[in-house]
Formats: C-alpha cells, structure tokens, sequence
C-alpha cells in the first residue's frame, strides 16, 4: 500500500527506519531488448533467448543496470509526498548486484531513509537505501545507495 507524506519534514522525520515497499514489478524479455537497443548492451545472456537458455543462468537475465533503473518505479508505486512538486536523482553512493534476475522475475524495492539534510531552493537531500528483492530468492538482487533530491 503506497504511503503519504504530507510535507518534506514529514518525510525527514523517517531517518533510520525503512520507509515503504513498492509494488512488484515482472521484468519481461521486451524490457530486456528495449534496454539492449537503448544502452548498446547486446550481450547473449540478455537477447538471445535460445543461447541463453543453455547458458549459466537456464535463460536470459536482465541487464544489472535495468534492475538499478526500477528504483524510480519503486519508488513511485511506494510513497508520495504532497507538498513536494519534483525530485531529482542526484546520484549513487554503492550498488552491488547479488543475484541475477531472470526475464520472468518479479522485483520490489524496500525503501531504508539513512538520511535527510536540507539544501537550497526549498528542498532537501536525501540517501536511501533500496534492496531490490527478487520473488522466491534467497539474496536480493541488488542493494542500492541512491541520493535524491526532493523539492517543495
């Protein structure tokens, strides 16, 4: 269930505690060809369907940078802050990619405020800590440190 915020501080008020979790999200082969075409990442693994399925993995696997690309889906579908008319990503800290993701796979963030400090133009920065979960794995997919600036 999306939550919401009704101001930036409300949201601030969050530090140290995990925020939301999105919706799910099944990652299909069009999306895995898409972001092919777009980045120039034609690697088997990823398109070639049949190679891919007597390769390492029993079949294709999104590209890491496409599960990392989800996090403003995840956080779309995850909460909302009323009074803040746009936001920013303004960068990422860490990111590690633990389990690859099989076309097919469904994903969700969990969304862990590690931090909020204010910046100019009536906003604020924040760094979040999102673990992309993959249905049924042991390890999630991947754990991103991601910054965001949110503006009122």
């Amino acid at each position: 269930m999306k939550k919401t915020f009704q101001t930036l501080q409300d949201l601030a008020a969050c530090v140290g505690q995990e925020v939301a979790v999105s919706d799910w999200t099944t990652v299909t082969q069009e999306q895995v060809n898409q972001f092919a075409e777009a980045t120039g990442d034609h690697q088997w693994i990823h398109v070639d369907v049949a190679r891919a399925k007597a390769g390492p993995f029993g079949g294709p696997i999104a590209h890491g940078f496409l599960t990392l690309s989800l996090l403003p889906r995840f956080y779309e579908t995850a909460f909302d802050v009323v009074e803040s008319r746009m936001g920013v990503n303004y960068g990422l800290n860490r990111v590690r990619f633990m389990t690859p993701v099989p076309v097919g796979g469904r994903l969700r963030g969990r969304m862990k405020l590690l931090s909020c400090e204010p910046i100019e133009g009536e906003g604020v920065q924040m760094v979040w800590e999102t673990t992309i979960e993959l249905e049924g794995a042991p390890k999630p997919a991947c754990v991103a440190e991601s910054v965001v600036r949110r503006y009122r």
